[in-house]
């Protein structure tokens, strides 16, 4: 028999740090709901014919198990989509919106016909961000070292020492490219490098630890505020990750399968 092709598929972009996907629903019944972790990133998505932006996460995102479908996306790293799109992160932070709702109706409607016509979606995506960083510039080379630092492990003040950012000013910075402060992110990228060890099959003690957390409690208690789940649970359906469908549920694949670099404005 054949080989069946994966319903999730990925490839680097051309974009630095950034991340081309696809999604293909199954046939049949919706699957069973799946949630979004906290990645510090955002998408852009194809699906059901309109352009949506996903924006960053401070928890777990539930996916509408009636909102499903197959979707193209480009998942930008930190600190990049609102630079693109001309938005600070802090506006789209726990909230998917449409493109058309952001930008001018008339440009998102030839947009969308332009990628409706493309055989391949997720590489017209590809070529509007690249189209977009050429005419707006890269982000800010500070807000990406903070990103690398936050990244890598480094601590909040020894990042901001690097980046040569007051701690205000390193707030107020990270609201706009992140969508939250950089206490939030380097939360949500420790807890990303955790589960990345744990797939490689460190346990989870070692993995908590070499990630940066106190102990495995203190990993745990992450895994519950910004998951809103336990390790053993998220694992179990991680294991089932090629069931589910849609453009948050291909993204949630996305999060559970490759972890890099996905509230008020006082969010630390």
């Amino acid at each position: 028999m054949p080989q069946e092709r994966p319903r999730y598929q990925e490839r680097p972009a051309r974009l630095p740090g950034a991340v081309v996907w696809t999604w293909d629903a199954p046939d049949g019944p919706p699957p069973a709901p799946r949630s979004v972790l906290p990645d510090g990133c955002m998408d852009l998505i194809w699906t059901g014919g309109r352009i949506v932006v996903a924006g960053p996460d401070t928890h777990a995102f539930e996916v509408d198990p009636e909102n499903r479908g197959s979707c193209a996306a480009i998942r930008f790293a930190p600190g990049t989509a609102p630079v693109l799109l001309g938005v600070p992160a802090s506006l789209l932070r726990d909230h998917r919106a449409d493109l058309a709702d952001l930008w001018p109706s008339p440009a998102v409607r030839r947009l969308t016909e332009r990628i409706e016509k493309d055989p391949d979606p997720a590489g017209a995506l590809e070529r509007l961000a690249l189209d977009r960083i050429a005419e707006t510039g890269p982000p800010d080379p500070r807000t990406v070292a903070v990103a690398e630092g936050l990244r890598r492990g480094r601590s909040v003040a020894a990042t901001a020492a690097e980046a040569g950012l007051g701690a205000r000013q390193l707030h107020r910075r990270s609201l706009a490219a992140f969508g939250y402060g950089p206490k939030t992110l380097a939360r949500i990228l420790r807890l990303q490098r955790a589960l990345e060890l744990i797939r490689t099959g460190l346990p989870y003690a070692g993995a908590a630890c070499a990630a940066g957390c106190t102990d495995q409690a203190h990993l745990a208690r992450e895994m519950r505020d910004l998951a809103g789940t336990t390790l053993g649970a998220y694992f179990a359906a991680d294991g089932d990750a090629g069931d589910a469908g849609s453009a948050d549920a291909g993204y949630a694949d996305a999060n559970s399968e490759t972890p890099q670099p996905s509230g008020s404005s006082t969010t630390a």
